[in-house]
């Protein structure tokens, strides 16, 4: 190429230049085109001096011919090495200098090159270059389509909704979002099946309502007229306004239940299966009509006081409470959500006052598992009549109908009449489930009472239906009636022979001595526990007053059995010192350590008990100790060995009274003491100590048996006391005979003083006569 041409060559490259840089200015450039590329930038700017320089170069002399490898996206530099185009780079940088090597695409908007756009905006990368778009939803001021770095940046919301012909199916209608849109049901519409409400995709249609035909086989002039309003507001339905039909039926229903008519003329079963067909189909009603209404929530109170809290919202989870005075619902939102269910997710809660006239006389039919738990509390066999129904009915309803079995319990508060529970009565916690042969049954099973008071109980249930509260009682069955006769008698005479034994061994001078002390000590706790407990063992009204009574028992009943103990080793050191001077010495022992032990041990024993678990003295059924948790250990622990204690010196008393009594040369007193010592030994063993074993005995085939002699045998410690110690005892026998003789004789002086009196009297009255005559 000559020289003119070189000359040349500078003017083509400046119009070139001028050429590049007015199409890259122009407004609406298309960003596609091929001559523009590269945005007007100092990297856009060394590619177009690149192109130039390739233009405006000479040719090159053999000696400096391009390398033949240059890579694609790349020029050439010299034989030996080739510059990647703006916006391309290899691994060893803008110059290539070995044939592996590549020029590739810059991704300017990543790190290191992150390119800021601003605010509601996209940084785009392409093949060696980028550029900004806005965000979805956002649009620049201009209108343009893409700008180069922030300070271009003018992006601002789109009005989608007003911006778009038709961007929602025609059953929704569209509402524009921060930079989006959502397609939302028309009122009184819910989406198809397989599409969720408030998405793009959207498609609804229209509610109605629901079918509801009378139960089968039930002729009822008050239920044909419920169910003709109710084709009424079937027809009249207007799924725009579903809170006026929900009013209206529930007042349709209030009508129907306070005043039934025929209704109650049926027979009990078919009362509860209209009852039972009334509960479901209302709910699959109000199921429906509540995804109807567009607030989240919708409560409504009827003149009857009839109560329905509905809650709306979309699928999600987190705790939320539902309800009203009548009732009120804790549970997780998870658990309303229907598998395959469209449309809003429902939670509600209708509580009917006016049910319980058609389930009246229903029966109650307890978990085995509550049922063992009642036992134990009432220590005996429950059986249970029919439950006075103390609350509203209630019925729960959510979206998913699966709720036979949740995965989170639901937390449930009902109102009720205040009652107090008495002896064997009970608060219960009971649904409504129906039954092909009764019609239904009140039932317990995956329901439990957390606790009660002030009118309200709470419960927790492990699946959904119609809840109430009842009052259940239990009567006792007919061996228990004839064990409380039994029990009434034979305290009643133990407590007047014990209180002859105490005046015997207070009056009776020639007797008194040790023994008659542990004798008269013994008397006294046994005679004030049995007082105690014929007349306020079922004092459980007041559990205050029912705790100290318990405990008082508990107390007095210990001190019996250790003052037992006592007499045990009264009679065991006895035995071992049958000389005069030794049993003086066995006296003085136990006169210093009978009192502190017979009454201080015992007292011990209470104030742990009652410091440790003070909340278990007292149970629903009498003022004893509670069976839960061990607690009546701290009883039979302390009898058990005192029991065996006794055992063991019964055991070796008879040993030592053995070889007393083989002895030839004993003396006739000594002799006639030990046979005395081996009989009371014998017979304080068996009275006091063994018969309480049978108490353990009560259980399998045989408990009938043990539960009446047990009742028996102990009923009547005190009449066997005062045969023991008194009736046959020769010294007591005496004593009797000297008083009564004394009665005898003071009967017979009183008598003759009388008489005495009289003779003297019609003496005197002769003579008066006599003076008065003339």
């Amino acid at each position: 190429m000559g020289d003119g041409h070189l000359r040349l060559l500078p003017g083509l490259s400046v119009l070139l230049l001028l050429t590049f840089r007015a199409a890259d200015e122009a407004p609406g450039a298309n960003p596609s085109f091929p001559s523009c590329l590269y945005p007007w930038t100092p990297t856009g700017a060394l590619h177009y001096l690149g192109l130039l320089t390739v233009v405006s170069l000479p040719t090159a002399p053999a000696s400096t011919a391009c390398a033949p490898w240059c890579p694609p996206q790349s020029t050439c530099v010299n034989a030996t090495a080739c510059r990647c185009l703006p916006g391309f780079s290899s691994s060893s940088g803008e110059i290539v200098t070995s044939p592996s090597e590549s020029c590739d695409d810059i991704n300017e908007c990543e790190a290191p090159f992150t390119v800021s756009c601003g605010k509601l905006a996209e940084c785009q990368n392409t093949e060696g270059r980028y550029y900004c778009v806005c965000s979805p939803g956002y649009r620049l001021v201009s209108g343009a389509t893409h700008f180069s770095n922030e300070s271009q940046n003018t992006c601002e919301d789109a009005d989608l909704c007003s911006s778009w012909r038709h961007p929602c199916d025609n059953s929704t209608f569209c509402v524009s979002t921060q930079g989006s849109y959502t397609c939302h049901c028309l009122p009184g519409w819910v989406p198809k099946p397989g599409f969720l409400n408030k998405q793009r995709t959207t498609q609804c249609e229209e509610i109605s309502f629901p079918a509801w035909t009378p139960p089968p086989g039930i002729k009822s002039q008050s239920l044909s007229r419920f169910f003709e309003k109710v084709q009424d507001l079937s027809r009249d339905f207007k799924p725009a306004s579903p809170q006026d039909t929900i009013k209206n039926l529930i007042k349709s229903l209030d009508k129907l239940l306070e005043d039934p008519g025929d209704l109650e003329a049926l027979a009990l079963p078919d009362r509860h299966r209209v009852a039972t067909h009334l509960l479901s189909q209302l709910e699959e009603v109000l199921r429906t009509l509540a995804k109807a209404i567009p607030e989240a929530s919708f409560t409504y109170r009827s003149p009857s006081d009839t109560e329905l809290s509905l809650m709306i919202r979309e699928q999600g989870n987190g705790t939320v409470t539902v309800g009203q005075s009548l009732a009120r619902m804790r549970l997780n939102w998870a658990e309303a959500v229907g598998v395959g269910e469209s449309g809003p997710t429902v939670a509600g809660i209708f509580s009917s006052r006016n049910m319980k006239k058609l389930l009246a006389n229903a029966s109650l039919k307890l978990d085995p598992e509550e049922k063992v738990q009642l036992e134990k509390m009432h220590e005996g066999p429950v059986s249970g009549d029919q439950p006075r129904l103390l609350s509203a009915v209630n019925t729960v309803f959510l979206s998913n109908k699966d709720t036979e079995k949740l995965d989170s319990p639901v937390d449930f508060s009902f109102s009720h009449l205040v009652e107090k529970s008495g002896p064997r009565q009970e608060l219960i916690c009971a649904f409504w489930k129906g039954d092909k042969d009764s019609g239904g049954y009140w039932a317990t099973t995956g329901c439990r009472k957390l606790g009660s008071g002030n009118g309200s109980t709470t419960c927790r249930c492990s699946h959904l239906s119609s809840f109430a509260i009842l009052m259940a009682y239990y009567d006792m069955e007919e061996e228990d009636a004839a064990l409380a006769v039994i029990t009434q008698v034979g305290l009643s005479l133990s407590l007047l022979c014990l209180l002859l034994a105490a005046l015997t061994f207070l009056l009776c001078k020639a007797i008194q001595n040790t023994s008659t002390s542990l004798h008269l000590q013994l008397c006294i706790c046994l005679f004030l526990a049995h007082l105690l407990f014929l007349t306020a063992i079922n004092r459980t009204e007041d559990k205050v007053l029912c705790a100290i009574i318990a405990g008082a028992l508990h107390y007095l009943y210990l001190a019996a059995f250790t003052w037992l103990l006592l007499e045990s080793l009264h009679l065991f050191l006895t035995a071992r010192n049958l000389t005069a001077v030794n049993y003086s010495s066995v006296s003085r022992f136990m006169k210093k350590f009978m009192f502190p032990v017979g009454y201080g041990v015992p007292a011990v024993i209470v104030a742990i008990s009652a410091a440790s678990r003070p909340h278990l003295y007292g149970t629903a059924a009498r003022c004893w100790l509670h069976p839960g948790k061990g607690f009546r250990w701290g009883f039979l622990g302390p009898v058990c060995a005192i029991i065996s204690v006794n055992l063991a010196f019964f055991l070796m008393t008879l040993c030592i009274l053995k070889s007393k009594l083989s002895s030839l040369n004993t003396e006739v007193s000594t002799l006639r003491n030990t046979r005395m010592l081996t009989f009371k030994a014998m017979a304080q063993l068996f009275i006091l100590g063994c018969t309480w074993c049978l108490g353990v005995l009560q259980v399998g085939p045989a408990a009938r048996a043990m539960a009446y002699l047990f009742t028996i045998i102990n009923s009547l410690q005190g009449v066997f006391i005062f045969l023991v110690y008194c009736l046959l005892s020769q010294q007591v026998r005496e004593q009797y005979r000297k008083w009564l003789g004394g009665v005898r004789k003071a009967k017979a002086d009183s008598e003759k003083y009388t008489l005495s009196s009289r003779a003297t009297s019609d003496a005197y009255r002769p003579i008066r006569r006599k003076s008065k005559s003339p």
